[in-house]
């Protein structure tokens, strides 16, 4: 099967897309806007980008209704900082709840019953039941697309703080089991780890 993205509407690529890459990390990212109302959306065009200087990225669409900029991508171009809050099972739902496009003056921490944590570094707040939290400064947002339904942004944002449960944190590593991280995958479905395996890989090659 050979299928020529010209040839296919906008929701057919986006079928595509979501069905293909999976399953996907989920960055539920807290925001604060110029009124200071409190902004929480989940996003699972999401992934590290380098560790030096750490830095993360993840791609907020046009609004699929009229194009417009989402409150998230809003908040951050003004205040030029945002919180990565890692998804993890046992508040699943409540992370659903965040996906709604609400309109900007209603606080998702209410609707959605999630705790807002005060930050260290940066005004927005965090997720106290996120077992991972990364305080970001925005480095650049770059437009993809020519402003219509399904073009999109990337924001591209520098760790400044890293805040771990201790619980989940163990010899300087993460405990994934204990982390619970679920996965994005195509329409109402997601991932959580259940198996997983190891291969030695080798980063060069012997001599």
């Amino acid at each position: 099967m050979i299928i020529k993205p010209q040839e296919q509407s906008v929701k057919e690529i986006h079928k595509l897309m979501i069905g293909s890459i999976v399953p996907r990390p989920i960055a539920l990212v807290s925001t604060i806007s110029k009124d200071n109302i409190f902004n929480l959306a989940p996003f699972s065009y999401f992934n590290g980008v380098c560790s030096n200087p750490p830095t993360i990225v993840f791609a907020p669409g046009r609004r699929a209704w009229d194009g417009g900029k989402k409150d998230t991508l809003i908040n951050i171009e003004y205040n030029k900082e945002f919180v990565v809050n890692l998804v993890s099972e046992d508040f699943a739902d409540k992370m659903v709840t965040c996906s709604t496009d609400f309109s900007p003056d209603i606080d998702e921490f209410s609707i959605s019953k999630l705790t807002p944590k005060p930050s260290t570094i940066i005004s927005a707040p965090r997720v106290l039941e996120s077992k991972i939290s990364l305080e970001c400064k925005l480095n650049q947002v770059v437009e993809i697309g020519n402003g219509e339904v399904g073009s999109g942004f990337l924001v591209i944002g520098t760790i400044l703080l890293f805040h771990i449960d201790d619980k989940i944190f163990e010899n300087g590593k993460i405990n994934l089991d204990k982390l619970s991280p679920i996965g994005r995958l195509a329409g109402n479905w997601y991932s959580k780890q259940l198996d997983r395996f190891e291969i030695e890989r080798k980063i060069k090659p012997e001599k």
